[in-house]
Formats: structure tokens, C-alpha cells, sequence
């Protein structure tokens, strides 16, 4: 058993290693293509010139929000006559609807109220109410830069083949440790997704502000429910339709995140049961050539590294369980010897551990550092460096194996289901 754990974590520290060396030699080769604009952008000299754009905001119970979501759509620096809102209310029991009722003669903006039927179903009904060549969404808890959609519109201006823009998404606000724990997650992403981009691996086209052109629905048809992560699915059946999807790290989505470990864990678990089911929805794409870089890098090193959460678990609970075993026996053989327990400050070079998986690890963690650092780069144009990234590691550590293997567990429950139901109606 011993021996079979440190083959995963081996397999584990390669895959890790490789796509992060990766990430780096794609960066090294590309860092002249990555541009982030700091001012102000124009377009075009002329505003009938610009593209028109619809943006889309499902709501439902967002009556807190949904103006805040709303006011700052107006203030893009973008021409009136050219962005056009779509406020949907999605069956919500709380005062949503009343509040979108203060936009109903707004010249930009079309109000709708519908049963509850899920976010998918919304963006469908504003889909089909749209005549711009452009459409993007905007969660009703998030809120956009005034520079947000300039920056995404360079993109499809430059590249008539970019069928799709995500933007950049960072906290909006960190009032616990917690959820400063995950603005760095959230920081650390940006570097990431944009190595991503520039090889064309993408496999999400976030809720907040991702924009498309409207001939990708006209081509490969609406929204799906897709395990209610439709961001997901949509990316995916481009990538199958061999769209191509880019992303902008200077385009910023403001997003609330979770105040408490119980709504992360949920949220957390919902993601990444979307990816895996929408992933074996799409296992055609694995390892084919024709579909590049999402074949062979994004798909399957992600279910290897989730698969690993499991093992390395496995790992941790069988050292404690060793340890406490191995105490156990010694106290009750000798009982407490407390000089035992005693913490020794010498240090002997003899003792370090020079192993090829400590060395490996060392630089994993450099590389992991450096992804940050670039991340933060891109997002404030230099590094701050603070504890958050501290709470990251230690919260992530003690969190994320809970809320992955519920997702693997629902998402095998749910195959097996599906299979045992497919097996029968034959």
C-alpha cells in the first residue's frame, strides 16, 4: 500500500511539474503578446462605428443587488446607443422583480419576468430577444470595471476567428480570512487562464462577463442546463466545434464570494461536479488530436489532479493513523517519556531531506510562486505581497479534499445511475 501511495504522489508531482513548466515556456514565448491597457480606451472615432452589444443579467432573489449589477452596466465606457441591457427575472420570491421595475422605460434596457427555470433558461429567453452581433451575461452579484467590455471588444476587433472573450474575475471585497483566502485564489487564476488562452485550451466561459458572438448560438444552438454549469458546457461544445475562445486579463468582473466554509464547500462542490459530468459529456474530446491542447493538456491533467485528492487523503489518514499506532504502543509499553516529546533546535545538515520528491516539490512551489507573482502583475501592474497567500494554502488544504471527492462521489452516483438506466431501456 505504502509503496502504491507513493507512486500516485509521484504521478501527481510529474503532472503538476510538467504543466507548470509548461505554463512557463508558453509564457516565455508569448509574454510580448500579453497586453494589459491601465487608460482609458477608444475604439473607433466615431460611435456608430462601435459593434452593438447586448448584456444579459439573470436574477433570482438578487433584489439586494440586482440594481448595483444593473448601474454599473451603465457607466462601461462604452456608447449609449450601442450597449443594450436585458434584466431577467428568474421566478425570484423576493423583491427582484420590483427592483428591475425602475429600468422598465430605460432606453437601453428590456425588462423580463419568467418561472423559475434555472439561469440557462433565462440567458435562452434573452437570447432569443436579442438583434446585436454581440452578447455577453453578467451574474446579478457581480459588477464590471467602466473599462471591462473596451478591453474585451480589442479582442474580436483584431481576430475575426475569436468566437468568444472571458475576462478576468477578482473579489470584490474580503471581510474574513476566508474569503481572503480566496482572493488569491482568484488572483492566482489569472495567469493560468491566460497560458490557457494563448494555447487554446480553454474549458470555461465564465457567468460574469463573458462575451460571444452571436453566430456561435446561431451555429451550435443555446444554453444548456449541463449540471447547472452552462459556462462550462458552452466552452466546451466550442472547443468540440473548434471555436476558438480567448482571454482577457485586463478586463475586470467584481464578484462576491462566500462568507462562510458551508457556502464555499457548497459552491465548490457544485463546480466541480459541472466539470466533471460536463467533461464526461464531452469524453470524445479527450486525447483526440484534431481538438489540440484541451484534448491532451486542460481535460485530462485536470481528472488526474482531482483523481490524486482522493490518494493523497488516503496518504495523510494512513500517517496519522501510523503514528498514533506507533504512540500507542510506545506509551503503553514505557509510558510518557516527555524528553521524547521535547523539541530538539539543533540542526544537522545530515538529517535534511535530500530526496528527488523534496527537490521536485521545492521547485513546484517556486513555479506556483511565479504564477502568482505574474498574476498579481497583470492585476495591479506590480506584487503585493501579504498573508493572504497564507491563508490560501492553509484553508484550501484543509478544505478542498471535502468538497472534491463529493463531487467525484456525486458525480460516479450519477454515471453509474445513468449507465444502470441506459443498460435497462435497451
Amino acid at each position: 500500500m505504502q509503496a502504491f501511495l507513493e507512486i500516485v504522489v509521484y504521478i501527481v508531482s510529474f503532472f503538476s511539474l510538467y504543466v507548470q513548466i509548461y505554463f512557463l515556456i508558453v509564457f516565455l514565448e508569448n509574454r510580448k503578446k500579453i497586453t494589459i491597457h491601465r487608460e482609458p480606451l477608444r475604439l473607433f472615432e466615431k460611435n456608430e462605428d462601435y459593434p452593438a452589444v447586448t448584456i444579459v443579467v439573470p436574477a433570482y432573489n438578487e433584489g439586494e443587488s440586482v440594481a448595483i449589477t444593473t448601474e454599473s452596466l451603465l457607466k462601461l465606457n462604452y456608447p449609449k446607443d450601442k450597449l443594450f441591457l436585458i434584466l431577467v427575472n428568474d421566478g425570484s420570491k423576493d423583491n427582484t422583480w420590483e427592483v428591475m421595475q425602475r429600468y422598465k422605460d430605460h432606453p437601453q434596457i428590456k425588462i423580463f419576468n419568467k418561472p423559475n427555470g434555472g439561469k440557462f433558461s433565462a440567458q435562452n429567453l434573452a437570447l432569443e430577444n436579442t438583434q446585436t452581433p454581440f452578447l455577453g451575461c453578467l451574474d446579478s452579484d457581480s459588477t464590471v470595471h467602466p473599462e471591462a467590455l473596451n478591453r474585451i471588444m480589442t479582442y474580436f476587433l483584431e481576430d475575426p476567428r475569436i468566437m468568444a472573450v472571458a475576462p478576468t474575475i477578482v473579489s470584490s471585497k474580503e471581510e474574513n480570512l476566508l474569503q481572503k483566502a480566496q482572493k488569491t485564489e482568484y488572483e492566482m487564476q489569472i495567469y493560468v487562464k491566460k497560458m490557457m488562452s494563448l494555447v487554446n485550451a480553454i474549458h470555461v466561459t465564465p457567468g460574469p462577463f463573458s462575451i460571444f458572438r452571436i453566430e456561435v448560438f446561431d451555429k451550435i444552438g443555446k444554453y444548456k442546463h449541463a449540471h447547472t454549469t452552462e459556462d462550462i458546457e458552452i466552452a466546451l461544445r466550442m472547443q468540440k466545434h473548434h471555436m476558438k475562445i480567448e482571454n482577457a486579463p485586463d478586463s475586470y468582473v467584481y464578484t462576491n464570494t462566500p462568507k462562510t466554509v458551508k457556502s464555499l464547500y457548497k459552491q465548490r462542490k457544485r463546480w466541480i461536479y459541472g466539470f466533471i459530468q460536463n467533461a464526461l459529456d464531452y469524453k470524445g474530446l479527450f486525447f483526440r488530436k484534431k481538438y489540440g491542447n484541451i484534448a491532451f493538456i486542460n481535460l485530462p491533467i485536470s481528472f488526474i489532479l482531482l483523481s490524486s485528492v482522493l490518494f493523497l487523503v488516503i496518504s495523510i489518514l494512513r500517517s496519522v493513523y501510523e503514528f498514533i499506532k506507533t504512540q500507542s504502543l510506545t506509551i503503553s509499553a514505557i509510558g510518557i517519556n516527555w524528553e521524547t516529546y521535547r523539541p530538539k533546535l539543533e540542526l544537522d545538515p545530515f538529517f535534511f531531506n535530500t530526496s528527488a520528491l523534496m527537490f521536485i516539490s521545492i521547485f513546484l512551489w517556486l513555479l506556483v510562486f511565479f504564477s502568482l507573482y505574474m498574476s498579481q502583475k497583470m492585476l495591479y501592474g506590480k506584487t503585493k505581497i501579504n498573508l493572504n497567500i497564507l491563508w490560501f494554502f492553509l484553508t484550501y488544504t484543509l478544505l478542498a479534499p471535502f468538497w472534491v471527492i463529493k463531487a467525484m462521489f456525486n458525480a460516479l452516483r450519477n454515471y453509474e445511475a445513468s449507465w444502470t438506466k441506459e443498460i435497462d431501456s435497451r
